[in-house]
């Protein structure tokens, strides 16, 4: 049995909305025809994804799982039909994510020079879409850091690099020599995955610098950062003991492509921490 891409998409908006009514409106089909569709994706599983009474709808455990699964196949679906219209439009591509601090000019450099018929190209991710834009085929492949839902992807460890505290230019531990963590206990961390009603999610470093100079918190990041970029109402102290940064090379796991399969040999000869070695 195949699985029907149609039905679980549908099947993702019920799930999504636990409303029957709500998804047939968002997927612009009648109502009758979506609990069909349901019905029989139920039928084609073997399982009831959706428990029915009179409080409403809710997912059983089959129906948990499968939501799960279904956005990263849906994602390799997308992403499927993205690098099939690529491939038709022109010459080959390799399209490299990577996080900010991350430099890859070394990597794409040496990648070109050895398959000089691929254009090979660069796009920034962030921390909230590193995993989808590699998954939907935006990326090929990636220079994450951690934390990532390893999920539909090969990991592969590269270096790892020190963290320093990102401070306002005029706050009072501002010209330390160094900082233990013990230091910024008490001092206000800015929020990322989790933003208190009504806040934003912190995404780029640029929004980073704007919520520290203006003294709604400090944060941690990588030395690299710290090395690219500078504000005046902005200083960085080294926090020795804070935990390392790590940055990996992604891709989806299920690709047998022999341009990713090259990439990620050299990644590890040319990645940044190695960039001033001869």
């Amino acid at each position: 049995m195949d699985l029907d891409l149609r039905k679980i998409r549908y099947f993702v908006a019920v799930a999504e909305l636990l409303h029957f009514g709500r998804a047939a409106e968002r997927l612009h089909i009648a109502q009758p025809v979506l609990s069909r569709q349901i019905r029989a994706l139920e039928k084609d599983l073997g399982a009831p994804l959706f428990e029915r009474d009179s409080h409403g709808v809710t997912l059983t455990a089959a129906g948990r799982q499968l939501l799960d699964d279904s956005w990263q196949l849906l994602a390799i679906a997308d992403a499927t039909r993205l690098r099939v219209r690529r491939a038709a439009g022109g010459p080959r591509q390799l399209v490299v994510g990577f996080r900010a601090g991350v430099v890859v000019t070394r990597a794409l450099r040496a990648f070109g020079a050895a398959h000089p018929d691929v254009e090979a190209l660069a796009r920034r991710v962030e921390w909230d879409d590193q995993e989808r834009l590699i998954l939907d085929g935006t990326v090929d492949l990636a220079y994450v850091r951690r934390p990532i839902r390893e999920q539909g992807l090969t990991l592969l460890a590269l270096f790892s690099e020190a963290r320093v505290a990102m401070l306002p230019a005029d706050h009072r531990l501002a010209g330390k020599p160094e900082l233990a963590l013990a230091d910024l206990a008490d001092e206000p961390r800015l929020r990322y995955a989790d933003p208190r009603p009504g806040e934003l999610p912190i995404r780029t470093i640029e929004e980073k610098f704007e919520s520290v100079a203006s003294g709604a918190g400090i944060t941690l990041v990588p030395e690299s950062v710290a090395e690219q970029y500078s504000r005046p109402d902005i200083t960085y102290v080294p926090v020795p003991d804070a935990e390392r940064d790590e940055v990996l090379l992604a891709w989806e796991a299920s690709r047998r492509s022999p341009l990713i399969t090259a990439f990620a040999r050299l990644a590890p000869l040319a990645d940044p921490a190695r960039a001033e070695e001869p």
